[in-house]
């Protein structure tokens, strides 16, 4: 019966340890114990001097997950395999509930769908700036330009709103919790 499983790797090897398994599962007699290798991944969207590009950045940094029939010989493919640390779980793995299986599956599915902003900064957000002439300063964000990677805020100055344009999303951070205005 297969079964999934969490399968710690070293980080940054997750496509690589996902390739050797594929490919060597037949060599190995492996083809009917390893169904599926899954490296969980989103497609983030950022702005890098000015020109936004779409990345693919791994959920889970350092895991894979591995629907597979978990047999000793199985066992020891995957834990011989370059790159593969252990399973999560050790000597003896437990598999993942279905209702985790499907939470996850699902969670993959809508990121699939879309593009997620990097920054997620929306109009009425409380933001401190910290970076250019009105480093310190806290306002409400007016516009965001997501395609741009900039945004406008409303700050205020001896007691006038003013907007303070043209700022990149690296040189604002959230609020903080206890600011009031």
């Amino acid at each position: 019966m297969h079964n999934w499983y969490v399968v710690q790797v070293i980080s940054s090897q997750e496509k690589k340890v996902k390739r050797t398994l594929e490919e060597n599962r037949e060599s190995s007699g492996m083809l009917d114990f390893i169904e599926e290798v899954l490296v969980p991944t989103e497609n983030v969207a950022e702005v890098k001097r000015g020109e936004q590009r779409v990345s693919e950045k791994k959920l889970w940094p350092g895991y894979i997950l591995l629907k597979m029939n978990l047999t000793d010989d199985s066992w020891m493919y995957v834990k011989n395999t370059s790159g593969v640390l252990d399973f999560l779980g050790g000597e003896k793995p437990s598999p993942l509930t279905q209702k985790e299986v499907d939470e996850i599956l699902h969670e993959l599915e809508e990121k699939k769908k879309g593009v997620v902003q990097k920054h997620n900064i929306a109009p009425g957000d409380k933001v401190k700036i910290t970076d250019g002439v009105f480093v310190n300063f806290i306002g409400t964000v007016h516009e965001v330009f997501h395609d741009k990677g900039r945004l406008s805020v409303m700050v205020s100055i001896f007691g006038r709103e003013t907007r303070v344009d043209d700022l990149e999303f690296w040189q604002v951070e959230a609020a903080p919790a206890d600011y009031e205005e």
